[in-house]
């Protein structure tokens, strides 16, 4: 599980490296899916996650080195989906947001379950929802701040494409994610939690 987990990451990782719409937008997008995968090596021994958050982890790196390659406001299947669903822009940067809530929700709920940091789940999803959304909030004062300085690239890189309400939709599809994570696989992660022994020599 671990080769492939690699494997479709480099090879994916790669791919969207190659002749990219633009590269610094590409490197600002790519990022965050490259430290997260750094993260993980380094933690895997001391601290493996449970297959479906590792899952999950990479889905959102894919989502993510996509919408790189191409920009999120000109990912060609969101713009061949412009027409038949009655979208006036590309929503491709709204899927990204979506999977921004979701599947740190999920990393959330492990850690904390696992480390026993907050007793009761009821407060532990209200934790989970509020941290999700206030890490929501941090990207966007993070996509802000890098935009101000990248002149030319700023538009590519906040794909606004014109919304006005923008900033704000971005938040909320990330509270939609973190809310539609914790209601569909709150079961499934507990069953996945339970399958999970000592750190395995794979996952």
């Amino acid at each position: 599980m671990k080769a492939i987990w690699i494997s479709v990451f480099v090879a994916v990782l790669i791919w969207s490296g190659i002749d990219p719409k633009d590269y610094l937008t590409w490197f600002l997008e790519a990022s965050p899916a490259i430290l997260g995968a750094i993260v993980l090596g380094v933690t895997y021994k001391s601290f493996p996650l449970t297959r479906l958050v590792y899952f999950l982890i990479l889905v959102h790196c894919i989502i993510l080195m996509v919408g790189g390659h191409y920009t999120y406001a000109e990912v060609p299947l969101f713009d061949m989906l412009k027409e038949p669903l009655g979208f006036e822009r590309n929503n491709y940067d709204k899927l990204g947001h979506f999977a921004q809530g979701f599947v740190p929700a999920l990393i959330a709920r492990e850690i904390i379950l696992r480390k026993g940091i907050i007793n009761g789940r009821s407060w532990t999803h209200f934790f989970i929802v509020c941290f999700c959304l206030g890490f929501s909030a941090l990207y966007e004062l993070i996509e802000w701040a890098v935009a101000s300085v990248s002149g030319e690239a700023a538009e590519a890189f906040l794909g606004t494409q014109g919304y006005v309400w923008d900033t704000q939709s971005d938040m909320g599809f990330a509270l939609l994610g973190a809310i539609l994570a914790l209601l569909l696989l709150a079961k499934p992660h507990d069953r996945a939690l339970e399958k999970l022994a000592e750190p395995p020599s794979d996952f």
